[in-house]
């Protein structure tokens, strides 16, 4: 299994993500990295793979797209978050994995080829513009009761290249990872499939490989200790 730093980007600093008040973020001034500064940052960290997400973008305050693209050079693999909302704002770029939110998407899912799909969870619920209901079956006509499962299952018939469960609300949190949720979403997506949010320790990475996920993102868990630098090093996990 693949795991992941992510980086939270805000007023062009690595942020600290927490239960998705991004409105506290605060610079990431207390971990093992002593500077914020994204490529200070990232020369310390020395991950093999980064999930990046553009919070300025994807709040329309800002944009961290000319960094993004010069955060690409230090890693053999980037996954990014930048808020896109139709397949046009793809980027293009060395080891750039573009990803499309559930908060954020504004096109059909048919439309995009290639990418992943993040299935934006907070409390339970999938995080969704208003006619992202347009985009479910018929018998689902409000949002705010989409299950993740619901999502997930909708994104084996597209062209995503794989998915991305992201729990907003346990991010930075340390909460940690339920077996029994983890197999249940694992086995509603035939895609690859990643998840973030709330992995605090190496007992929740090996529930995450044996419920059968691809991917692991990773964080606070990692300037806690609890999972090794090494492992975001090596960008993986048996």
């Amino acid at each position: 299994m693949d795991v992941v730093l992510a980086v939270d980007l805000k007023g062009g600093y690595v942020v600290h993500g927490s239960c998705g008040n991004r409105a506290n973020y605060l610079p990431l001034n207390w971990g093992l990295s002593p500077s914020a500064e994204p490529s200070a940052y990232l020369s310390v960290m020395e991950p093999k793979y980064l999930y990046a997400a553009d919070l300025d973008r994807i709040e329309f305050s800002g944009d961290h797209t000319k960094l993004i693209l010069r955060l690409a050079d230090f890693v053999d693999g980037l996954w990014v978050d930048r808020g896109c909302s139709i397949p046009e704002e793809y980027l293009c770029g060395r080891n750039i994995h573009n990803i499309v939110g559930t908060e954020t998407i504004d096109a059909p899912m048919d439309e995009f080829m290639g990418g992943f799909l993040s299935v934006d969870v907070k409390d339970g619920h999938v995080v969704a513009r208003q006619n992202f209901s347009q985009l479910l079956p018929s018998e689902i006509s409000d949002p705010s009761g989409v299950s993740p499962e619901d999502v997930l299952r909708l994104s084996n018939d597209t062209n995503f290249a794989g998915c991305v469960l992201l729990n907003i609300s346990s991010v930075g949190t340390s909460s940690g990872i339920d077996a029994a949720v983890a197999e249940s979403l694992r086995s509603c997506c035939e895609k690859t499939l990643f998840y973030g949010g709330g992995v605090r320790s190496t007992e929740d990475l090996a529930t995450l490989a044996d419920a059968g996920f691809d991917g692991a993102i990773v964080s606070t868990a990692v300037h806690k200790g609890t999972v090794p630098l090494k492992i975001i090093q090596e960008g993986s996990f048996c």
